[in-house]
C-alpha cells in the first residue's frame, strides 16, 4: 500500500508472483477520485483526470495515515485537496461536503487490488498481509489494519516494507546484514536488518518522507518551464493544464534517460502567443538529468550512512543491498 502506488501478489509453490492488472500494469496508482456525476475513480484514470478535477482527487493519503491534524498541517500546501481536523483531532479529507478518514480513502486502494486478485485468480480474496514501512508507529500501524478491515479482508499482519522486501530477494537461511534502500515516487527509506537464525530483524531505519521521485520530477519540470520562459516569454506554471502537460512529458523524459544518454520533450499547443499556438521542443541530455538532481540522490547517501551507523554496522560488513522503488532504477542512484 504505497504513497505512490500499490501492488498486490501471491504466493504459487513458494513464489511469489505479481497479479497484474486487465491493463498489464503491475502497479495500481494509490490515487482516488470523485466526479460531479457521483461516480468513484481508482488508479490511473482517477491520476488522469486529476488536472480537471484537483479538489476531489486525493493522492499520497499514506502519508495521513495514522496522524494527528496538528502533524500534517505543513502538507495543506502540497496537495490540491482540502485536509481537515477529525472530531478525535486526526488528520482526514473533506471531498464533495464529506468528510473521509485515511483509513476509507486507503480502504478504496485496496478494495480495487482485492478485486483486481479475485479476477485473476477467479476466486474469493478474503485474507491479506500488509505492508507499512519500518518508522510507521502503532497508530500508523493500526491506521493500516482499519484500512483493510473496511475493504472486507482480514489482515492476518502488518508486515514492514523492508522486511517484505528482503524475503522477496533473500532466503532467511544464514545470519546476514541486509540494507534495503527504498526510493520510492513519495518517499525514501533506508533500513538495516540482520537475519538471526531466520528471522529478520531491523536494527536500524531512516529516511525522508518528503524526498522521492516527484521531487525528482519536480526538479525537471522547473528547468523545462525556465528554458521555454526564456526562449518564448510564457510563463506556463500559471496555466494548470499546460503544467500537468509538462510534468506527464518530464516523468517520462526521466523514465526514458534511465536507458538512453538523450531524450526531447515535443508538445505541440502548449501555448498561444502574439501570433498564435506555440509548440514546445527541448532536449535533456542524462548528463543535464544528473547536474539537476545530484544533490537529491546524494542527501540518500548521508542518509544510509547514518542508517548504518545507527545498527552499530561498518559499510564493510553488509553482505546485501536490495534496491527497491521506482527511482532506483536511475543509473545515477545505482552509481
Amino acid at each position: 500500500l504505497g504513497t505512490t502506488n500499490s501492488c498486490i501478489a501471491f504466493v504459487d509453490s513458494g513464489n511469489p508472483t505479481i497479479i497484474q492488472s486487465k491493463s498489464g500494469s503491475r502497479v495500481m496508482a494509490s490515487v482516488v477520485a470523485f466526479t460531479a456525476k457521483g461516480e468513484r475513480l481508482v488508479g490511473l484514470v482517477a491520476r488522469r483526470q486529476a488536472i480537471t478535477n484537483p479538489g476531489n482527487t486525493v493522492f499520497s493519503i499514506k502519508r495521513l495515515m495514522g496522524r494527528k491534524f496538528s502533524e500534517v498541517a505543513n502538507l495543506t500546501d502540497h496537495v490540491s485537496y482540502t485536509i481537515v481536523e477529525n472530531t478525535n483531532g486526526d488528520a482526514a479529507v473533506r471531498v464533495m461536503d464529506r468528510i473521509y478518514t485515511p483509513p476509507e480513502i486507503s480502504a478504496i486502494i485496496l478494495q480495487m487490488l482485492k478485486h483486481t486478485a479475485e479476477e485473476f485468480l477467479g476466486e474469493e480474496v478474503s485474507d491479506a498481509v500488509i505492508t507499512v514501512p519500518a518508522y510507521f508507529n502503532e497508530a500508523q500501524r493500526e491506521a493500516t489494519k482499519a484500512a483493510g478491515v473496511i475493504a472486507g479482508l482480514n489482515v492476518r499482519r502488518v508486515l514492514n516494507e523492508p522486511t517484505a522486501a528482503a524475503l522477496a530477494f533473500i532466503e532467511p537461511r544464514e545470519n546476514k546484514k541486509i540494507v534495503v534502500y527504498d526510493f520510492g515516487g513519495g518517499t525514501f527509506d533506508i533500513s538495516v536488518l540482520q537475519v538471526v537464525n531466520g528471522v529478520f530483524e531491523v536494527k536500524s531505519t531512516c529516511g525522508d518522507t518528503s524526498l522521492g521521485g516527484d521531487d525528482l520530477d519536480n526538479r525537471l519540470v522547473e528547468w523545462i518551464m525556465d528554458q521555454f520562459k526564456a526562449e518564448t516569454g510564457i510563463d506556463l506554471s500559471r496555466d494548470q493544464v499546460a503544467a500537468q502537460r509538462v510534468r506527464e512529458a518530464a516523468e517520462r523524459a526521466k523514465c526514458e534517460l534511465s536507458m538512453t544518454l538523450e531524450t526531447s520533450i515535443n508538445l505541440p499547443f502548449i501555448a498561444s502567443g502574439d501570433s498564435g499556438p506555440v509548440h514546445m521542443e527541448i532536449s535533456i541530455t542524462k548528463k543535464l538529468f544528473q547536474s539537476l538532481v545530484a544533490d537529491l540522490i546524494e542527501k540518500t547517501r548521508d542518509l544510509c550512512i547514518r542508517a548504518v551507523g545507527d545498527a552499530g554496522f561498518s559499510i564493510d560488513e553488509l553482505d546485501h543491498v536490495v534496491l527497491v522503488g521506482g527511482s532506483t532504477r536511475i543509473p545515477a542512484v545505482k552509481e
